[in-house]
């Protein structure tokens, strides 16, 4: 009878390397714990609040003057049927913002409160749900765009003259490039939520620097020469950069940061996957009726003249600086305002929401101001074009006046998105868009035509700021009265 002899168990040996490899692990993941409890429970509310928004607000400008340099370099091509197409293609565009909003700003909110609770493994499962979501809806959508896209175009207004070059803008900037512009803004979002603002943007500028400088190289006759079409691929390349900035971030990054997208991570997916896509519905919502609020307005103007297209593409360039604005400073918000109330913490929260909406209006008065004198200038820059410029001109100083009220009612929704609060968030973001500005398009197109499309938009932020304060201050009042009932056990 053989005896078996036992192998003596091999211990895998852990060298000094492995140990200080660990150990600097450990450590840096206690440094990022004491960097956000100091940001966002011990810093004085208005030092927390600059550090979070100032360089949200900077990603928003880059990528502000990212969406001009499209319109304002095929606008130096000087033919309309040219920068008509990127404003036909913009409301698909605006679109991929929502599917990055639906899982951007849900799984940013839900990533905040995670950590306001003190709850890190949750973080990381939500973050990963987030970015896995994202990935497949970016992929269904392109497809979709693309299975769809000739009635879509024509949809938006894409006339004879005009489609052509849609085609060509839409194939880069929707179908190739769509995924890794939802990505990059998603990934924005989540690196945000965990304090990181600085490192969400680097991101955004990384990828809005790129296509500053890749527009005239694809764009102008004098290099590339590719029209529109050039526009497109440099906005495609550019969102790639990001994207592949954001991931070689989290790598680097992987033993101090929650955000995870490792799939192995995909854990608890349909419990924390409906709270996502509850609190980023409004948000994705908004955006979406924001599609179907512009490809109305193209439609109504699209019969009058191209020169009337091509300047309400003009116009609304320019009227996304303060919109992008308000945006920086609500994305900016919205972690600190998440924390706060997941913690506990409601008088934070309440004193950081009312300073950032401070530093939002006074910015909006100030482009209310300066749009009104320096109209003819402003809409001057994008084209060369006598008819269109006189257009912009018109249309530019009615629609800001929307800007005032448009400068709280975003704070107000991404303060119910903290919150949780997702019943608020929609009633506030379909008023916005879809439910009040479409058929108000239809009795002011007909009471003053053309110009009575432009009086939309004021009226319905008008509104639905009033709608807004009346729901935040319904809260505060639920919240008193609960605070003053008296437990018994």
């Amino acid at each position: 009878m053989l005896k078996m002899t036992e192998r003596p168990v091999q211990r895998e040996s852990v060298g000094p390397n492995t140990q200080h490899a660990a150990y600097s692990e450990k450590e840096a993941a206690s440094m990022e714990t004491d960097n956000r409890t100091l940001l966002f429970e011990k810093l004085p509310v208005h030092r927390a609040v600059c550090r979070q928004i100032i360089p949200a607000i900077a990603s928003q400008m880059i990528a502000l003057i990212y969406n001009l340099a499209d319109t304002y370099f095929v606008g130096m091509l000087d033919d309309p049927a040219q920068t008509a197409a990127v404003t036909v293609v913009y409301a698909s565009f605006v679109m991929l913002t929502a599917v990055s909003n639906l899982f951007g700003v849900g799984g940013g909110s839900m990533v905040a409160r995670a950590l306001g609770k003190k709850e890190l493994r949750e973080a990381k499962q939500i973050s990963s749900i987030s970015f896995w979501g994202g990935l497949f809806c970016a992929g269904l959508f392109s497809g979709l765009f693309l299975l769809f896209e000739h009635p879509l175009l024509v949809l938006c207004g894409a006339r004879e003259g005009v489609y052509p070059f849609a085609v060509q803008y839409a194939k880069w900037v929707v179908v190739i490039g769509g995924p890794f512009t939802i990505l990059n803004t998603l990934l924005a979002n989540l690196v945000r939520a965990e304090g990181s603002a600085v490192g969400a943007f680097a991101g955004v500028s990384i990828g809005g620097l790129l296509n500053i400088a890749l527009d005239p190289l694809f764009v102008l006759p004098q290099f590339l020469g590719m029209g529109s079409k050039g526009a497109g691929i440099a906005t495609a390349i550019s969102n790639m950069a990001a994207v592949l900035y954001f991931i070689i971030y989290l790598a680097r990054r992987r033993g101090a940061t929650v955000i995870c997208i490792d799939p192995r991570a995909l854990s608890h997916t349909k419990e924390h996957l409906r709270g996502i896509l509850a609190v980023g519905f409004p948000s994705a919502m908004q955006y979406a009726l924001t599609v179907v609020a512009i490809a109305a307005q193209s439609r109504f103007v699209s019969k009058y003249a191209t020169e009337a297209i091509a300047a309400l593409g003009i116009v609304k360039k320019l009227d996304q600086l303060p919109l992008y604005f308000s945006i920086g400073v609500s994305n900016g918000l919205l972690p600190l305002l998440a924390y706060s109330h997941s913690s506990g913490n409601q008088t934070r929260r309440r004193q950081a929401f009312r300073f950032g909406c401070s530093i939002s209006l006074g910015f909006s008065l100030l482009c209310f101001v300066g749009y009104e004198i320096f109209a003819p200038q402003l809409s001057a820059l994008f084209i060369d074009n006598a008819l269109t410029v006189r257009y912009s001109t018109a249309f530019l100083r009615i629609m800001v006046t929307a800007m005032p009220m448009m400068s709280v009612c975003y704070p107000c929704i991404i303060q119910f998105q903290a919150m949780g609060r997702t019943r608020e968030a929609l009633i506030a973001s379909v008023l916005r868009k879809g439910v009040l500005d479409i058929p108000l398009l239809f009795l002011m197109d007909a009471l003053f035509p053309l110009y009575g499309c432009m009086w939309v938009q004021p009226i319905v932020d008008t509104v639905s700021l009033g709608v807004a304060t009346g729901l935040y201050l319904n809260i505060q009042k639920h919240d008193r009265i609960e605070a003053a009932v008296p437990l018994h056990i």
